[in-house]
């Protein structure tokens, strides 16, 4: 059997019709197939890579680890220095109190541990969500998600919990002294790059601190430079109680955390013992390597330069009939089409060009762009060549 047969008959799939791409190898911006044929990744892994595919210095950081060792124990036993030398790194460049952090391997295992530490720490079990929202898709993540066809399915979800309106200042009314945390994202990716206007996450942080409820910020799709920022809680005067990052925050290694004060942290050590669990969260080699992506975003004017750039993207894309409308928050677009009826239609395009894009979950006639912060300025006029050649082309 083929590669391609194979992976029909093994695998589990999420859907029955993925692109199933054959890739061989990738570098940098570029993903290439088995037949040889280069394909401009725009949506970096689905911003995983935000520094591109095998930076070098993230390759040698994986190298020179397992050399050394790979899993020892699990998590939280022993001493390993990837991971302590990451927690620290990542307490230097975040505010007081966020001093602790919790690894795992992905962004819905980082939501659920940041779900249990706010129940735990404020003896509270309501959750407050927001319409439009997606935080990952394992049971507790599920509930909090605010799209009910991918849930409705899986019902009975965690209870307590309640969905309000982004943006909307009116229903923060909802925050009461029962509520536990409100879990939100400074930018709803999967709506479609929707941000949080300044007035509404004021409001938030006032009804919040009124009410004793704390705020935890996903920060999974946007954080790591995405934003322009390297988390985008810092577009806005607030600090959360418990900060979510994954994706790009292991540099192409699976790797998540929720992080937040010692205090706080200290509540999942006891009434139990051992309040939060895994093995392999905070593996070393996907420490180590996020350790040296932290050092490539931080590098240079790479993060400074991500505004720029998805401006260039932005003017390129904008004015073609085929586009109704574009949203950008730093180097994420989402792009909606003039004709969601012709969307299949310009997927197979757009791979056709060499290019790969794809849809927002809640928006399926917007489509995503959101390539690797190193992209050029060159890149960035090709890649957008491409997109128009496929866009014109339906």
């Amino acid at each position: 059997m083929t590669e391609r047969e194979l992976f029909y008959r093994y695998l589990g799939l999420p859907s029955f019709s993925p692109l199933a791409l054959d890739i061989v190898k990738a570098e940098g911006l570029y993903l290439i197939d088995r037949d040889g044929k280069r394909y401009m990744d725009m949506v970096s892994g689905i911003t995983v890579g935000n520094i591109g595919h095998r930076h070098p210095l993230v390759l040698d950081a994986i190298r020179e680890q397992i050399d050394r060792y790979l899993h020892v124990n699990v998590y939280g036993e022993f001493i390993q220095s990837p991971q302590v030398h990451l927690a620290r790194r990542l307490a230097g460049l975040l505010p007081a109190p966020l001093d602790s952090t919790y690894f795992v391997n992905s962004g819905s295992e980082a939501v659920e541990g940041a779900l249990k530490l706010a129940k735990r720490f404020t003896h509270r079990t309501e959750i407050v969500a927001f319409e439009g929202a997606y935080h990952g898709s394992t049971h507790g993540s599920l509930s909090i998600l605010g799209n009910e066809t991918l849930k409705n399915a899986f019902r009975p979800l965690l209870p307590d919990i309640r969905f309000i309106e982004y943006n909307n200042i009116d229903q923060l009314e909802l925050i009461s002294s029962h509520t536990a945390c409100i879990v939100i994202e400074m930018v709803q990716a999967e709506a479609g790059i929707i941000p949080a206007e300044r007035s509404f996450i004021d409001h938030l942080k006032e009804r919040c601190l009124k009410y004793g409820a704390l705020i935890i910020v996903d920060d999974v799709q946007m954080g790591m430079g995405r934003s322009g920022k390297l988390f985008s809680f810092e577009h806005y005067d607030l600090i959360p109680d418990i900060l979510v990052l994954a994706k790009a925050l292991g540099a192409g290694m699976p790797l998540g955390a929720f992080i937040a004060s010692r205090k706080m942290m200290d509540s999942l050590t006891n009434h139990p013992e051992l309040g939060h669990i895994t093995t392999f969260g905070g593996h070393p080699v996907s420490c180590a390597a996020a350790l040296a992506g932290i050092e490539v975003l931080l590098s240079g004017s790479l993060i400074d330069s991500v505004k720029e750039k998805g401006k260039q993207i932005e003017k390129k894309l904008s004015g073609n009939s085929s586009v109704s409308a574009i949203r950008r928050v730093g180097l994420a677009l989402g792009i909606d089409l003039a004709h969601p009826e012709k969307r299949d239609a310009f997927t197979r395009a757009a791979l056709e060009n060499g290019v790969v894009i794809d849809w927002y979950l809640f928006k399926p006639a917007t489509f995503r762009i959101a390539p690797p912060l190193t992209i050029t300025s060159e890149e960035i006029d090709l890649a957008c060549e491409k997109v128009t050649d496929a866009l014109e082309s339906i």
